[in-house]
């Protein structure tokens, strides 16, 4: 049975699941009714991230763009340009055997697509979550339901994976950001 973790809250992930080690990460929303007139499209990525907090190169941000890491290590598997239908919206593969010896934290991320000209934001979009699943089995691990009531933003920070002492954890971040994605890359040393 999945962890379900609140907003700050770090769960071990590998030390209590040993030989772990392709993961899926998924993430998935709803949208509000509202008529604005324009499709919602809400877009994950991840940062891999030194320990400084920042990428090593750009070549180190996975998104719709840029589908899979140069170590094989990440690998975004494509574009949902509506978030229709149950479960996972967009998804992530983690092989944290083949992830870099220099990244210590890899962060999860969803944005909206050309939100200030749709004018939107995440006080639009609803039961917004992200689960970690053991692919060997298909396991839920870890679930992080975002119950945050975000206003203005236009991107988040749901979750990130991070070493501590040769094991992997997870924590359950939930960090709004106005700026969009412009503003999240300016943040992880992202050049756009």
């Amino acid at each position: 049975m999945a962890v379900s973790l609140k907003k700050g809250q770090k769960v071990d992930l590998t030390k209590t699941n040993p030989g772990l080690k392709e993961i899926l990460i998924g993430l998935g929303w709803d949208t509000n009714k509202y008529d604005g007139g324009s499709e919602f499209d809400l877009d994950t990525a991840a940062f891999m991230l030194k320990g400084d907090g920042k990428v090593a190169s750009d070549a180190d941000f996975i998104f719709y763009g840029n589908l899979k890491h140069a170590s094989g290590s990440v690998e975004h598997m494509g574009d949902n340009l509506t978030g229709e239908g149950e479960g996972d919206d967009e998804q992530i593969k983690i092989d944290l055997s083949k992830v870099p010896a220099d990244v210590e934290k890899i962060d999860f991320t969803v944005t909206i697509y050309e939100a200030d000209e749709r004018k939107q934001n995440f006080g639009q979009v609803e039961n917004a979550f992200i689960r970690v699943v053991n692919m060997a089995n298909n396991e839920e691990l870890i679930r992080y339901d975002l119950g945050e009531d975000f206003s203005v933003e236009t991107a988040v920070v749901i979750g990130e994976l991070y070493r501590n002492k040769g094991e992997w954890k997870f924590n359950a971040i939930g960090s709004g950001f106005s700026g969009g994605l412009a503003a999240l890359c300016g943040n992880f040393g992202v050049n756009v």
